[in-house]
């Protein structure tokens, strides 16, 4: 049976391996640092837990997080049920993001899991957390996005 200790035991081995990883968290950190510094967006979006991630994530730029400071520009994709179900529609599943974006130009940043998949082939940075386990991805993802927002806040 699963329990708090056990769980806790299994998020700081999930942590320990990510710390090596620290670089990568450092070059998105000042990836999104640079954006929002230079008047740009920060575009979110996620699937299931994550998307609540990426909605999180924008509302503590256009909100705050630590600091009272004014609103930064930030998007989340996946809050726009209009457009998601009309691109489902006429596109497929596949492209509800991409096809948000393909007009936009960006670089971009993926946070996974589980080997990365796909979308880590193609992003620009990437930081795939050494896990298989979606829990301890998603709050190591949260660990990671808090970790971002830090960096910003410093800096605007």
């Amino acid at each position: 049976m699963r329990n708090l200790k056990t769980n806790l035991n299994s998020l700081i081995e999930a942590a320990e391996k990510t710390r090596e990883l620290a670089d990568s968290a450092d070059k998105i950190c000042a990836a999104l640092a640079s954006c929002i510094r230079g008047g740009g967006t920060i575009f979110t979006c996620g699937n299931g837990g994550s998307a609540a991630d990426a909605m999180h994530f924008a509302e503590e730029l256009t909100g705050k997080y630590k600091a009272v400071r004014r609103p930064l520009r930030g998007v989340c994709l996946n809050s726009d049920a209009a457009a998601l179900t009309c691109i489902a529609n006429d596109f497929g599943y596949e492209s509800v993001f991409s096809r948000q974006l393909e007009a936009l130009g960006i670089t971009s940043v993926v946070l996974s899991g589980r080997g990365g998949g796909e979308c880590s082939k193609i992003s620009d940075l990437c930081l795939v957390v050494p896990s298989d386990d979606g829990a301890r991805i998603q709050e190591i993802h949260g660990l990671i996005l808090h970790t971002i927002i830090d960096a910003i806040e410093e800096i605007v």
